[in-house]
């Protein structure tokens, strides 16, 4: 299964080990992820005004690279745009969602593109998860695990923008399950957080990063609480809170204990015997020792022990 795909920015800088685990765990189970070429920044954000066009433009603009892929004999008529992002996919999609039931504003971001071709509104916008869940499926993931993951027990984190707003979410927004389901297909053990889709802070790491270190302190108590030894997310932006800001966390909350945040694709490479491609030492709290006492990963002994 050959599918053109959406890295977006933070995966070509801070979170490498994201694209890295999940291009391994891809290839694991029958899927080519071809990157789009000449892609850019998809915003980051969607605009939440109605009039707000121009920040629209960017994100079709990557639409139009799937459609030309294909013109292009790259793909064979496959217009499923897959997205790692949990923040990239909500842009796109609503933004795809937005022109294909707005012919007039299809037609303004078209005239606006004139050195491009025009948009079609032919594209599907995917996240990488729905894709295991719906084209895979999670029984046949777990056919093609090396290493099941018993005793390691596992808390999703979808936080905002993987189920909301609602059409646009992956999963019901009040009781997703797309994640445990997943886990389970790991032979890990799902885990319960009632923060699993509490806003992580978001930008406000930047100008007021106490009020993330609260959030992070309140996200990982919770699932600490119900035992968890690890949580998992997709977005880059939760994963640097949950994770880099644990060391402010720990000043700010001195009873607090560091907990490893992954990706979910470093779960499913490890899972699949891909842990070299799995990237834990670009984790800011290493999972390493965590795994090495579940006897996931072999303890690799220095010669000075």
């Amino acid at each position: 299964m050959k599918l053109p795909y959406f890295p977006g920015c933070t995966l070509k800088q801070t979170a490498k080990n994201f694209e890295k685990s999940a291009m391994a765990s891809a290839r694991r189970i029958g899927i080519e992820l071809v990157e789009l070429p000449r892609w850019n920044c998809c915003g980051a954000v969607s605009s939440l005004t109605s009039d707000d066009i121009m920040h629209h433009v960017a994100p079709i603009r990557d639409l139009v690279r799937v459609q030309q892929m294909n013109d292009d004999g790259i793909l064979n008529n496959e217009y499923r745009l897959v997205v790692l992002c949990s923040m990239c996919f909500n842009v796109l999609k609503r933004s795809n969602m937005l022109v294909t039931k707005d012919a007039e504003t299809l037609n303004k971001i078209n005239e606006f593109m004139d050195t491009e071709p025009d948009y079609e509104g032919t594209v599907e916008v995917k996240h990488f998860l729905e894709i295991l869940r719906d084209e895979i499926g999670f029984d046949k993931i777990k056919e093609k695990i090396k290493k099941p993951l018993h005793g390691l027990k596992v808390s999703p984190y979808y936080g905002c923008t993987l189920l909301r707003p609602r059409e646009i979410g992956i999963d019901d927004p009040e009781a997703p399950t797309i994640m445990d389901d997943f886990i389970k297909s790991l032979e890990a053990t799902p885990v319960d957080n009632p923060y699993k889709s509490l806003c992580c802070g978001s930008y406000h790491t930047v100008g007021n990063a106490e009020v993330v270190a609260h959030r992070t302190y309140k996200i990982i108590e919770g699932a600490r609480r119900n035992g968890a030894d690890v949580i998992i997310t997709s977005c880059p932006l939760c994963a640097f809170n949950l994770d880099n800001r644990q060391e402010l966390t720990k000043k700010l909350h001195p009873d607090f204990e560091y907990m490893p945040i992954l990706y979910f694709t470093q779960l499913m490479a490890l899972a699949f015997g891909e842990e070299k491609e799995a990237g834990f030492d670009e984790n800011f709290v290493n999972p390493v020792p965590l795994l090495e006492e579940k006897k996931l990963l072999k303890k690799v002994v220095s010669r000075g022990e």
